[in-house]
């Protein structure tokens, strides 16, 4: 059975350069001592039976939408973007459990959910065209094209993240005084 995270992980400085706009000093762009770190911080918090059993309810009530507007969709005779709604059903997952938030972007009814989902799809598309632009450093050192787009979208990223951030931790340090 495949590990999450494995032991023999290297990515390369190639790797970090081309992802570390988008994804900082995370798992999937470091090596070495700091990778070991991260990887052995999120192998145990993945490896919680709460987490597990959390996790599972959130992808069935995921799929369960999922399905819902797959349904809808064949019922209408309506075309969809199958790849962008599984990628925005990952999203409101992994949103859910990592955050406790309900990101809702496959329905798109949470407005800033939805900003911050379509500057996620955008940063990451910019982000893996750089394995294949030879010009992108130069770019970056510019500010121009598509890097200039990609700051934008990380903007609205951090502003979302940190929005969220911020708020569980004033209702930790609520909870905390309440005890």
């Amino acid at each position: 059975m495949a590990q999450l995270f494995p032991e023999d992980e290297t990515h390369g400085w190639n790797h970090y350069d081309i992802l570390t706009d988008l994804l900082g000093d995370g798992i999937f762009t470091v090596d070495g001592e700091k990778w070991r770190l991260q990887r052995k911080l999120a192998s145990y918090e993945f490896s919680t039976k709460i987490v597990r059993d959390f996790s599972s309810v959130v992808f069935k009530t995921t799929v369960v939408k999922l399905v819902g507007i797959v349904s809808e969709a064949a019922n209408s005779n309506q075309a969809i973007e199958i790849q962008d709604l599984f990628m925005k059903s990952t999203l409101d997952s992994v949103f859910k459990v990592a955050l406790g938030v309900e990101l809702d972007s496959m329905y798109g009814l949470y407005k800033e959910g939805t900003q911050f989902s379509k500057a996620f799809d955008e940063a990451s598309a910019i982000t893996l065209y750089r394995y294949v632009d030879v010009f992108w450093k130069i770019k970056r050192f510019l500010n121009i094209g598509s890097v200039a787009t990609l700051r934008r979208s990380i903007k609205v990223i951090d502003e979302f993240v940190y929005k969220i951030i911020k708020s569980k931790t004033e209702e930790f340090n609520k909870s905390q005084d309440v005890e």
